[in-house]
């Protein structure tokens, strides 16, 4: 039976969007080619950091949980984050089940509140264009008044 692991790790915040997104991509193919099934990633984006690590005083986060059948997916990916100069810090910890089960409600639940965000974005979108077509209309007859 496969282990299911978590790895959170955090990036240099000097790195541009694709120099981040290329270092993602890199880890992202290190599990796949060693054999581990990805179940869910994460970018958390630039954050604050607690105390200063290499003199920087934020870093950008990504997490990945993954399933792998032997602790030699781990050991590989964390000796290519030791030899990585863009990673800042990692961990990486093997999950129970009640983690496991934590993980996946709070994916339903963060899944299920950016459904319920986008179904008011779009309530909103059919709303407001029908209440600004009118003030349109309305600026432009005074513009052709006031022209006249």
């Amino acid at each position: 039976m496969a282990n299911q692991y978590e790895t959170v790790f955090i990036m240099t915040p000097v790195l541009s969007e694709d120099q981040m997104k290329e270092t993602v991509q890199k880890f992202e193919k290190i599990l796949t080619d060693n054999g581990a099934e990805i179940v869910h990633q994460e970018n958390w984006g630039l954050r604050k950091l607690e105390y200063p690590i290499q003199k920087k005083s934020s870093g950008f986060y990504h997490l990945f949980e993954f399933k792998a059948e032997d602790g030699a997916v781990v050991e590989a990916l964390e000796l290519q984050y030791r030899r990585d100069e863009r990673i800042m810090r990692f961990l990486t910890v093997s999950m129970d089940k009640y983690a496991i089960a934590y993980a996946e409600k709070r994916r339903a639940n963060r899944n299920a509140k950016a459904a319920a965000a986008e179904e008011v974005k779009e309530e909103v979108k059919e709303e407001a264009p029908v209440a600004e077509q009118p003030q349109e209309v309305n600026n432009e007859s005074n513009q052709t008044e006031q022209a006249e």
